[in-house]
């Protein structure tokens, strides 16, 4: 799998990784777990390592933290999680409980969700990097309606990473963000990928078109995370999966050559 550089440290990463909202969030049931271990089996085989998680997404925390150990893989992931409340001690409070439920004295990537009380968790953030107890630090929104308030923050704050809605049928991003946080040395997570509403489900009717073959795609999946994945300043693509088999074809859109201007605008034209 390709890699691209965090801006602000150099450090590779693999440009798919894996979302865990409402996938992970199975409780305890054995049965429920067994598909995920496999799933990120998949991801680490194929050289990715980014999962990410929030204390939003129900038991998806402990999933991956009982996974993780129970499979011996915990070196081998790049774990981003979120804080998700108001209120700087409250803050503390649960990301200090997302570290116990994801068994990590350290955490690769902490992110103020959605950018809620974002004044009040940025400082604590700062500090925790500081002392290692994290690496990175960033802020999260899934809506592009939020992108004015989002740039603001990306102009005003030192930020290693920025997690944003982007896709083939959701391009608000390419005006500014991106082109700022290319500026600014942001990394950019990517979220929702495969589009907002059913744009995979209405493709994956289709027949791939003859270009797919070009940018080495089997897949609608990959086309569309191909697509993303085509703008320079996107560092790593977070589609969200229970199922093994959609892991291993979303990997291989981290695999080859991506579409050029060209490509771009003829799939905007087709598809977008």
């Amino acid at each position: 799998m390709q890699t691209r550089p965090i801006p602000s440290s150099g450090e590779p990463l693999p440009v798919i990784g894996c979302g865990t909202w409402r996938t992970f969030d199975v409780g305890a049931s054995p049965v429920a777990r067994a598909p995920l271990a496999d799933v990120l089996h998949v991801l680490f085989t194929a050289g990715g390592s980014v999962i990410d998680s929030s204390p939003m997404y129900g038991s998806s925390e402990e999933v991956v933290g009982d996974l993780l150990a129970a499979g011996g893989s915990r070196d081998e992931a790049f774990l981003a999680t979120k804080v998700w409340t108001t209120g700087r001690q409250a803050g503390i409070t649960q990301m200090q409980r997302s570290m116990e439920l994801l068994q990590a004295s350290r955490i690769d990537l902490m992110q103020v969700h959605n950018m809620i009380d974002a004044r009040a968790h940025l400082p604590t953030l700062r500090g925790w990097k500081t002392e290692g107890r994290i690496r990175y630090l960033g802020v999260t929104h899934y809506m592009s309606s939020a992108f004015d308030e989002l740039e603001a923050m990306m102009r005003a704050e030192r930020l290693d990473f920025v997690q944003l809605n982007y896709a083939l049928d959701d391009r608000a991003a390419e005006q500014r963000l991106l082109p700022l946080a290319a500026e600014r040395g942001i990394a950019i997570l990517v979220n929702r990928p495969f589009g907002g509403g059913d744009l995979l489900g209405r493709l994956g009717r289709s027949k791939l078109p003859d270009w797919a073959a070009e940018i080495g795609c089997t897949s609608w999946a990959q086309i569309l995370l191909k697509f993303v994945l085509a703008n320079p300043a996107v560092t790593c693509a977070i589609p969200a999966t229970s199922r093994p088999q959609h892991m291993s074809d979303n990997v291989q859109a981290g695999i080859g050559n991506y579409p050029d201007a060209a490509l771009r605008a003829r799939m905007i034209a087709a598809l977008g």
